[in-house]
């Protein structure tokens, strides 16, 4: 069985809320998603993360593309640092990328389907929709205190 997650993380990726806030937050995330007022049949998963960690689209991702030569970057390269990195996260996102041996940060990239970084992340599982909208988004960053942006996955 395979399962789809829409992720809200925060633009900034080490930035992480109040925990305040997170409630309003998870609650207007469920009803977005399911189009239920009381977000009814919706998972939601919250995650403080020690460090910063990839969020990224699972099967969905298509390409990356170098920000600096513009040429597709392996996504083995990618697979092979996500592993490297899943359990400890990155304490750094700089990174020399392989097409044209240029410094960058990863947070950078050109991924098609997009993919993050973050040090917390609202993932609701199984959405009744593919994205959330521009509008749904600034309300759900205004209530967290903090730009947010969506990433999904198809794991």
């Amino acid at each position: 069985m395979s399962d789809d997650v829409l992720s809200i993380i925060p633009s900034d990726p080490r930035w992480q809320p109040d925990r305040a806030a997170v409630d309003v937050v998870v609650a207007l995330a469920g009803e977005l998603a399911s189009g239920d007022a009381d977000g009814a049949d919706v998972e939601i998963e919250v995650t403080w993360h020690d460090a910063v960690t990839a969020v990224d689209c699972g099967a969905n991702l298509e390409r990356i593309g170098c920000p600096l030569c513009r040429a597709a970057i392996d996504t083995t390269w990618w697979g092979d640092l996500l592993e490297a990195h899943g359990d400890d996260g990155f304490t750094t996102l700089a990174v020399e990328v392989p097409c044209c041996g240029g410094p960058t940060t990863l947070d950078v990239l050109d991924y098609d389907w997009p993919c993050g970084f973050a040090r917390f992340e609202i993932a609701v599982w199984n959405p009744g929709r593919p994205w959330f909208g521009e509008d749904e988004l600034a309300a759900l960053g205004d209530r967290l205190g903090h730009p947010v942006k969506q990433i999904r996955a198809h794991i």
